[in-house]
């Protein structure tokens, strides 16, 4: 029944889904699993899900704008942020709100077409600013609460490929790309 609920959920956001120009990513908690690594030296690692990157691939591929917006910093999330061609890569940041907004006007891009997918309570800060606000399966209760959509696949585990599924699904490039696979256009 859950699950039901849930089809029926992301079935009403499609229009919205549709609308969207850019999407805004947290990373630790969304893109990774929120754990923190070290190496022997002392060096943060990171754990990143590559059908999430797949998932931003076919994202940027549809026109839709990305961002990665952090408050943790460490070398890993800009690897990867270049690994995937993402130009917006804003990391330490202790305020969100204003980041978001200042990154929405150098775009050019309204609240009413920004997604924003996030896991914890400095994710919450932004709902105000963004149309949709998204979770994983395991973001802290208080976001589920008060988000659009509740993904099924926790953070680090596949949960932004879902979301990328769920916009390519509302486009109309979903079953093309399901049915015949993906090349990369190497833009």
């Amino acid at each position: 029944m859950r699950r039901l609920l849930n089809a029926l959920r992301w079935q009403r956001q499609r229009p919205t889904l549709r609308q969207i120009e850019l999407l805004v990513l947290d990373v630790d908690g969304v893109l990774t699993d929120g754990g923190l690594w070290f190496d022997p030296n002392g060096l943060l690692q990171k754990r990143f899900d590559v059908r999430d990157g797949l998932g931003i691939r076919l994202l940027q591929q549809a026109g839709l704008q990305l961002a990665f917006l952090s408050g943790g910093k460490g070398g890993a999330t800009e690897v990867r942020a270049r690994q995937l061609g993402i130009d917006h890569c804003l990391v330490g940041i202790k305020d969100k709100p204003t980041a978001l907004t200042q990154l929405q006007q150098q775009l050019g891009v309204t609240s009413s077409s920004t997604a924003f997918i996030g896991d914890d309570l400095n994710d919450l800060a932004v709902r105000h600013q963004v149309r949709l606000l998204i979770t994983p399966a395991d973001a802290c209760p208080a976001v589920r609460r008060q988000a659009d959509g509740v993904l099924r696949r926790r953070g680090g585990h596949g949960a932004v490929r879902e979301l990328a599924e769920h916009i390519l699904k509302a486009r109309g490039l979903w079953t093309d790309l399901s049915r015949n696979g993906w090349k990369d256009s190497n833009d």
